[in-house]
């Protein structure tokens, strides 16, 4: 019985997010689509079980402010940048870097990955969850020290990341000498578009 409890508990935000997702499809919050949703919901969640994702974590909120400030940044420059190559003509390079992480967590791997690849002009290729490396397309590079840019802003997004969601023990591994520049065991390819 307490099993099925903390089931129900860790489930409970999927179970709400699905019922409003079901509301707002249905364009209207009636008790008819509230209970339809609710039903529907549990139908998903028992049929197709999603693996339970640890979070042993914590949340900084100075931190996470710092994650979100740097992103929308990002966000804002890239999307310019993208812009531009879009009504420049002639060719670009593009490149597809590897870059070795600090954290295994899933969690924290999932947000790094999916953070990159919002932002316009990059997008996660591969991640190697055993030796957390991942690869990343990047549209526009102009030498190969713009490319150790890419791979230092990765990994600074990746510092962000662990450090607002991340465990006491993440951080450690952010902090360790040795592991501020690592070394990647990948190659970069650019090609000219």
């Amino acid at each position: 019985m307490t099993a099925r409890v903390s089931r129900l508990r860790h489930q409970l935000p999927l179970l709400v997010w699905l019922v409003v997702v079901w509301n707002l499809l249905w364009g209207t919050f009636s008790w008819a689509n509230l209970l339809g949703g609710a039903a529907v919901a549990l139908v998903v969640t028992t049929l197709l079980p999603l693996p339970a994702v640890e979070a042993s974590g914590r949340f900084r909120p100075l931190a996470a402010m710092r994650f979100v400030g740097r992103f929308l940044v990002d966000l804002l420059i890239s999307s310019v940048e993208v812009s531009w190559l879009a009504f420049r003509p002639g060719r670009h390079r593009s490149a597809i870097i590897t870059v070795q992480l600090r954290t295994d967590s899933d969690l924290l791997l999932t947000v790094i990955a999916e953070a990159l690849s919002l932002v316009p002009g990059s997008l996660v290729l591969d991640l190697d969850r055993e030796h957390s490396v991942m690869a990343i397309h990047l549209v526009q590079v102009r030498d190969l020290e713009h490319v150790e840019r890419q791979r230092a802003n990765v990994l600074g997004m990746e510092d962000r990341v662990v450090r607002a969601f991340g465990s006491a023990e993440d951080i450690a591994r952010l902090d360790e000498p040795g592991t501020q520049t690592p070394e990647t065991e990948g190659t970069e390819r650019m090609s000219q578009q």
